[in-house]
């Protein structure tokens, strides 16, 4: 195949600054450490740390026709990510955040949602797009053309050729179960935060959280837990918690992001299944190091490094 793995979704701008207080009064200026640029998003936070980890990445998503475009699709190119199935929205702006993180870690936003919302895949697009063994999709809940049933007839069309598919969303809600539910049978793993996975399904923890997703059809849980590690359910029984690495946070941005692009890199080297969960933690832990999405990875042998030097979290 032409690609390792096909990325789809939500891709921003972030334009984040830390550390952020306190916002100044009138038109005051308080002054900073350090202000970055980085692509982000479900999708394109994903996709960079892909071609990071070494994988040849398609990027799927849309942009405007801005200065923030130019910026994103340069960005991508310059890491390698074959960029000709983004779409180029006439008249939208790209979609963009701006991030003030606060010495905690924390990160209040200000968000347009832009051109992710009028993004859609066509059948035309169907053989570049699933021209790689692991498709993933990421930004459901803030893909307003794409989410419901054309995510729907996009991850049929993906399992009808065989791919595996993998799967992320943003901003979840109780509501969001409504959009995601359809799609469970066709997702082979599941990866959304503790938080999102608990909001969706009403339920306490992880072990009720998978059950309730994985009879709903979905074939392999993995939530993400924050400071706790990681849980992973698959429907033939398996279960395992993975505890957290022990790791100096600067920025959380990003981190479930790369969580996914790990775990994704770890399907493709096909890793045992707690292999997998390590590499992916690790992936995780290193953007967590530094400001933005894109922070701290390297490369694959980096990042394999790093899972067998760090302590686990007690």
């Amino acid at each position: 195949m032409r690609y390792d793995v096909s990325v789809i979704g939500l891709y921003i701008l972030d334009v984040l600054g830390r550390p952020v207080t306190r916002i100044p009064d009138r038109g005051n200026v308080d002054f900073i450490e350090e202000i970055r640029l980085t692509v982000a998003g479900t999708a394109g936070g994903t996709v960079i740390d892909t071609a990071k980890l070494g994988l040849k990445s398609l990027a799927v998503g849309a942009v405007g026709d801005d200065e923030k475009a130019d910026w994103v699709l340069m960005t991508m190119q310059k890491h390698g990510i074959d960029t000709t199935a983004m779409q180029r929205l006439k008249g939208i702006p790209t979609s963009a955040t701006i991030l003030n993180v606060r010495p905690n870690g924390d990160r209040p936003a200000l968000h347009v949602r832009g051109a992710s919302d009028h993004f859609d895949v066509p059948p035309a697009m169907y053989e570049q797009v699933f021209d790689a063994p692991i498709v993933h999709l990421g930004g459901t809940g803030l893909l307003k053309k794409l989410d419901g049933p054309a995510s729907l007839t996009l991850l049929k069309e993906a399992k009808a050729r065989g791919r595996t598919v993998t799967f992320d969303l943003i901003a979840a809600s109780a509501e969001t179960i409504g959009i995601v539910g359809p799609l469970l049978p066709y997702i082979d793993y599941f990866m959304p935060s503790i938080e999102e996975a608990k909001d969706m399904s009403g339920q306490a923890s992880p072990e009720d959280c998978a059950k309730f997703y994985l009879d709903k059809g979905a074939a392999c849980c993995v939530f993400t837990l924050g400071g706790d590690g990681a849980y992973y359910a698959h429907r033939d029984g398996t279960r395992i918690r993975s505890p957290a690495y022990d790791v100096r946070v600067v920025d959380t941005t990003g981190c479930g992001d790369a969580f996914d692009a790990g775990f994704i890199a770890a399907l493709h080297h096909g890793m045992d299944r707690e292999t997998s969960l390590r590499f992916a933690q690790a992936a995780a832990g290193l953007v967590a190091t530094g400001l933005g999405s894109d922070a701290g990875i390297v490369s694959f042998d980096d990042t394999l490094n790093t899972m067998k030097k760090w302590k686990i979290k007690t």
